[in-house]
């Protein structure tokens, strides 16, 4: 794959102002020539190695840790010392690594945030940066930045409230943008919104980052929220703004509010409901059915269960299906049962998945009465899914289509060896979080990860590419269709039905492709059309490779 690495800064540092930037830092890769004109000659050891020798005793000291956690906060001090080493091992061992810099262990890490922190990354926009916020923006010092992933760290996967803790995310995900779809580092911002926490442990911590107040609500809240999109839009005119990990009272409110206004999604309900939405693609070229003939049970009722809900319905109407009629193909179970009408006080956005039906207690006695193809843990509540309803989905159909998804691994609804050994080995089965193959029946089955990077780093690259004006549902649906196209075969014949993430680069550009070419059909784009679209975005994509620094 062709790319480009980052350019040079303006002036050219020396010594140890050079060794100390991560952006510039090659450490023993510097030649001879390199030592001898920026003085960097005494201040590293003699040898001169190549980043193959490097990204080596990187792996090592990787390996050698003993805990999921040590190797993040190794891998956090790599990318503050090194980041083009740092970038390169993550995009050659993705499969390895991308487990330790995002989920499931960023979990742990955001839990742990004030105790491991060591140096700042990305912008903390406060409640007390209030009307000056565009100064504040000021202080970061990349002019063009592309995409920001955004959060106010309310609700940190399945965690809860971790407040400014939180920043492990929007990093994380950052970090994934650019292994996975060669979004240079340069043009990324990680933000939290520093608006209090409610989480009493933190007010108590006394390592704790943020500010200790109680969580602002309201005006006030929703006054730093605009006036950090208006500056950031200033700042850096058309940018891509990803909300993430906000919590239901906020998520669909504020994606409602901003979507047709700037460039911008919601990873937790749009990215989450088109990797879904690939996954139920691909699984139903294993089972044989048609999209418009499911009958799918969400547990949870969350932004993540309505936006693939909503997702799916916009897909089977294109089938010619009427909306209302497209909504019945999707139920929904919450903590109070079965989502239906004569429910009081439901939330707004699930109302329209109310549907005509008695009440139902739980998701066992729905599985029973629904009889669905597709049963989708969307909960957040590790085990939720039983042997006995497994069985019974096994029971329904002769290959159940079992997506567990909540993250982190601990909330999976249930792992791949419940679900392959309580339906007899029969289960299309995939989850947020990797699990290992599992041996039934003298079989191997490979179970899918239902993972968001398959979808957002590629949308990302497309829509920033073609400076596209704004992020649509039709954006998701094509990198749904996309990532099913995809899977081969092969996967398929061993029950996965995501590819392989060590081709991930080569997934995001085709994603991005066909994103950018909606945008095009759309109007969205605000660049000419290139005669070669793929060629065009592939030349934008950054490369993890050391430049020349000398003539």
């Amino acid at each position: 794959m062709t790319g480009k690495t980052e350019q040079a800064p303006t002036r050219q540092k020396h010594g140890l102002e050079l060794l100390h930037d991560p952006r510039l830092n090659k450490g023993t890769a510097f030649t001879e020539r390199e030592r001898d004109i920026l003085g960097l000659h005494g201040l590293l050891p003699g040898a001169y190695e190549t980043m193959e020798q490097q990204l080596a005793r990187a792996l090592e000291h990787f390996e050698a840790k003993q805990e999921d956690l040590e190797r993040y906060i190794y891998m956090t001090a790599l990318s503050g010392t090194n980041e083009t080493l740092f970038f390169r091992l993550l995009r050659e061992h993705i499969e390895r690594l991308m487990p330790i810099v995002y989920t499931p262990t960023v979990g742990q890490a955001c839990q742990q945030y004030g105790h491991i922190f060591r140096r700042t990354r990305g912008m903390y926009v406060s409640i007390r940066h209030k009307g000056r916020v565009r100064e504040i923006l000021d202080n970061w010092p990349e002019s063009d930045v592309r995409v920001a992933v955004v959060t106010d760290g309310e609700r940190i996967l399945g965690l809860g409230d971790l407040g400014t803790n939180g920043m492990g995310i929007p990093i994380g995900k950052l970090c994934l943008y650019t292994a996975c779809a060669g979004i240079a580092p340069s043009k990324t911002l990680p933000v939290t919104f520093d608006t209090g926490t409610g989480n009493d442990e933190l007010m108590h911590d006394t390592l704790y980052l943020g500010i200790r107040e109680p969580r602002i609500r309201g005006a006030a809240y929703d006054e730093l929220i605009e006036e950090f999109v208006a500056a950031a839009n200033d700042k850096w005119p058309g940018i891509l703004i990803q909300f993430e990990d906000f919590a239901k009272q906020n998520s669909f409110r504020l994606l409602n509010h901003f979507r047709d206004r700037i460039c911008t999604f919601n990873d937790d309900i749009q990215g989450t409901a088109s990797v879904t939405l690939a996954g139920i693609f691909s699984a139903l070229r294993i089972t044989g059915g048609r999209i418009e003939d499911q009958r799918i049970l969400f547990l949870g009722a969350g932004g993540a269960a309505i936006g693939i809900g909503d997702l799916v319905v916009s897909d089977v109407m294109k089938t010619g299906v009427a909306q209302e009629a497209a909504r019945r193909n999707c139920w929904f179970v919450d903590s109070h049962g079965l989502v239906e009408k004569s429910r009081e006080g439901l939330d707004g956005h699930k109302l329209r998945f109310a549907h005509d039906m008695p009440p139902l207690p739980d998701l066992m006695s729905a599985i029973r009465a629904m009889k669905p193809t597709i049963l989708i843990g969307v909960s957040g509540q590790g085990g939720a899914f039983t042997q006995e309803m497994i069985a019974e989905m096994a029971a329904i159909n002769e290959r159940p289509i079992v997506l567990a998804l909540s993250n982190p691994t601990s909330a999976a609804e249930c792992t791949a060896e419940q679900a392959y050994r309580w339906s007899d080995g029969r289960a299309v089965y995939a989850s947020g979080s990797p699990f290992d193959p599992v041996e039934v029946n003298g079989t191997t089955l490979v179970p899918g990860q239902g993972n968001n990077v398959y979808i957002f780093p590629g949308l990302g690259l497309g829509v920033i590419s073609i400076r596209a004006r704004h992020v649509t549902d039709a954006m998701f649906a094509a990198a749904a269709r996309t990532l099913a196209d995809i899977v081969s075969e092969e996967d398929l014949a061993k029950g996965r039905i995501f590819p392989p993430l060590t081709d991930i680069n080569e997934i995001s550009l085709a994603i991005a492709v066909a994103v950018a070419e909606v945008a095009f059909e759309s109007g969205l784009a605000t660049v000419p059309r290139p005669a070669d679209l793929k060629a065009f975005i592939e030349a934008e994509m950054y490369v993890p490779e050391y430049r020349i620094q000398v003539d």
